[in-house]
C-alpha cells in the first residue's frame, strides 16, 4: 500500500496571506506600529490624516501607510523661498508679537524637508 502527499505551494501561499492568518496579523501589527509613530512625528494636526491598511501586493502582503493631508507634499519635500500675495482680498492679515499686521506681500523663506514618514519607518523596524 502506498500513500502520496502533495504540497501545493499556491494553496499554502494563499493560506499564509489569508485575512486572520499569522502573517496577516503580524503585518497588521507592524504596519499599525509604524503608523502610530508617523502620527507622533507628523507636524501639527497632520497626524490626524494618517491611515494604514494591509493589502496583497505582487510579492505578498504589504503594509500601506498613507497621509491625505492637503500639505503633506510641501512638508515631505520642503519648499523654496517664495512670495505670498492675497488672492481674494486686498491685503493679508496676521499677528506678529501680539499686534495685528496688514500687508500686501510676504517673502516666505521656504521650509526644509521633514520626512516624518521615512523616519517612522526607520524607527518602527
Amino acid at each position: 500500500m502506498s500513500v502520496e502527499v502533495r504540497i501545493e505551494p499556491g494553496r499554502i501561499a494563499r493560506l499564509l496571506r489569508a485575512r486572520g492568518s499569522i502573517a496577516h496579523r503580524k503585518m497588521s501589527q507592524r504596519t499599525e506600529r509604524v503608523a502610530r509613530i508617523a502620527e507622533r512625528e507628523a507636524p501639527g494636526r497632520m497626524g490626524d490624516s494618517i491611515t494604514w491598511k494591509v493589502v496583497e501586493g505582487p510579492r505578498g502582503l504589504e503594509g500601506v501607510i498613507a497621509c491625505d493631508h492637503h500639505a503633506v507634499h510641501y512638508v515631505l519635500n520642503g519648499t523654496r523661498p517664495h512670495l505670498i500675495r492675497p488672492r481674494y482680498a486686498k491685503s493679508l492679515r496676521f499677528e506678529v508679537n501680539g499686534r495685528v499686521v496688514y500687508t500686501q506681500l510676504v517673502r516666505h523663506p521656504g521650509t526644509k524637508p521633514n520626512d516624518f514618514l521615512g523616519r517612522a519607518l526607520r524607527l518602527g523596524r
